[in-house]
């Protein structure tokens, strides 16, 4: 909670973590993550447990989601979808996403953190950190929320696609995911302007 508190003393009092899941995935939506952590209650448990969400399971992170949602100020998600993906490229969608949660939260934050993005559009004073997630609490938070709602949504989307295994690999390239997209072809939830999508021939490639 160092880089929270050093904002607290300067007289911030609403500094959101940003992060977002699903930027290297195949298929599925990218989303973001904002977290506030309440500077009245930053000596919380949850805190001292959250970690960058790649470095926990999938059942701790379903774990910590709920405690991080109480214990927070305030808390958002934003998500754009593979489509919006495909139309904008997955930089701009990704700033997309986490603008949306930005704009979600109340209070408004007065500060933001960020995992790698920079986001010039936000008129709101902001600093982005490279592996900001391992390093400060409220981003860490925030990449453990994106990371627990993406998983549901490509959970639902295995229902729905089920030849594809997404609720295994969450739309990763994992092997069994590029086999099912040599024999059945991309979805309407795949990004069509990702390599090996985007040039189809290359499937057929897989050992």
């Amino acid at each position: 909670m160092q880089r929270e508190r050093s904002l607290w003393a300067q007289g911030f009092r609403h500094v959101a973590g940003i992060d977002e899941a699903g930027r290297g995935a195949l298929a599925g939506p990218v989303v973001a993550g904002a977290v506030i952590v309440d500077a009245s209650a930053y000596d919380a448990p949850v805190w001292s447990a959250v970690r960058d969400s790649k470095q926990l399971s999938p059942a701790a992170r379903a774990t910590l989601a709920p405690q991080i949602e109480a214990a927070a100020l305030a808390w958002s998600i934003g998500v754009v979808e593979a489509a919006a993906i495909d139309a904008l490229g997955i930089a701009p969608a990704t700033r997309r996403a986490m603008i949306a949660a930005i704009e979600a939260l109340i209070p408004r934050p007065d500060y933001l953190l960020i995992d790698w993005v920079r986001l010039p559009l936000v008129n709101i004073q902001q600093e982005s950190r490279a592996k900001a997630d391992q390093h400060i609490v409220s981003v860490a938070a925030a990449s453990i929320l994106a990371k627990v709602h993406r998983d549901r949504i490509m959970v639902e989307l295995g229902e729905r696609y089920a030849v594809y295994g997404f609720a295994a690999h969450k739309g990763y390239g994992a092997a069994a995911h590029l086999a099912a997209l040599s024999q059945w072809g991309p979805s309407p939830v795949h990004r069509h302007s990702f390599a090996p999508i985007a040039q189809p021939a290359s499937l057929l490639d897989l050992p």
